[in-house]
């Protein structure tokens, strides 16, 4: 695959004013031909000073019907994005254009080299975590760091319990609202089974729903509510980042750094597990 790390080193192309020169960035160029769009990959002059540069050497990397111009403007930081959106494209290459009219292109799409990590999560209400992590994927804040997100949010209405944490999600019953009834199965994490046992013994049965113990891959972050679990380590021998219930956007995005730093030091499998 042929993805340019930055938009900077790709060149529009259309005509040649100043000959055959090139700005002194660029590394690869998108023209307008008579038999469609190429691309072309191109070295210029290292000795020379200035802006435009004599171009030393021109290689085409695609042209004709291998090339797909999207046809909507983009964030072109949003890197998994592109390469998933190329591979829907069915065509080698798929050329791109920024909202500020930037253009970049990805060849020979393939995300084998970037990083999975697993999410988990629960619905309702609204899963934190989960969502959090796609509206900041969404910025391209994650580009660099060459991850994608497969996200396991659980929901808890399937669980058929009678009562559930609290009201904010919309149950009828709810431990934070309403008493317990003799025979009454709740869904709760390990802070609504302390609250049972607190309240009620030992007898009352508690489905766990926290994510925090659905965790069964790696690398991987999770949402929980006891702020003593969070922070980067292992659970169950799986290497991973636990995040607050209420973690900020930034919380989050940092966490993120840091698991992958972690993992990648670990000499981790590049694609996760």
């Amino acid at each position: 695959m042929i993805f340019p790390l930055h938009c900077k080193y790709v060149g529009s192309a259309t005509d040649t004013p100043y000959g055959d020169r090139a700005y002194f960035l660029s590394r690869y160029l998108v023209r307008e031909t008579a038999g469609g769009t190429e691309v072309l990959e191109v070295k210029t002059d290292p000795d020379e000073a200035g802006l435009m540069r004599s171009v030393l050497s021109a290689r085409v990397l695609a042209a004709g019907d291998d090339v797909y111009r999207y046809p909507d403007h983009v964030n072109i930081h949003d890197r998994a994005f592109l390469i998933l959106a190329a591979m829907r494209s069915g065509h080698r290459c798929t050329v791109f254009t920024g909202h500020d009219e930037q253009t970049t292109f990805v060849l020979d799409p393939d995300l084998s080299g970037f990083l999975r990590i697993h999410v988990y999560d629960i619905t309702p209400p609204r899963p934190h975590l989960s969502a959090t992590l796609r509206d900041l994927e969404e910025t391209g804040l994650f580009g660099d760091l060459e991850v994608i997100f497969e996200h396991h949010v659980r929901d808890i209405r399937e669980i058929g319990a009678d009562v559930y944490p609290c009201r904010a999600a919309g149950f009828p019953r709810t431990l934070d609202a309403d008493p317990l009834r003799p025979g009454d199965r709740v869904a709760g994490c390990l802070t609504g089974r302390d609250l049972v046992r607190e309240c009620y013994g030992e007898g009352v049965t508690v489905e766990n729903i926290c994510p925090v113990e659905a965790v069964t891959a790696e690398p991987f972050i999770a949402r929980c509510c006891r702020s003593e679990r969070g922070g980067l380590g292992l659970r169950s021998g799986r290497l991973g980042v636990v995040v607050h219930w209420g973690a900020s956007p930034r919380t989050i995005a940092e966490a993120v750094v840091d698991v992958v730093t972690a993992w990648r030091e670990s000499d981790g499998e590049g694609s996760g597990r």
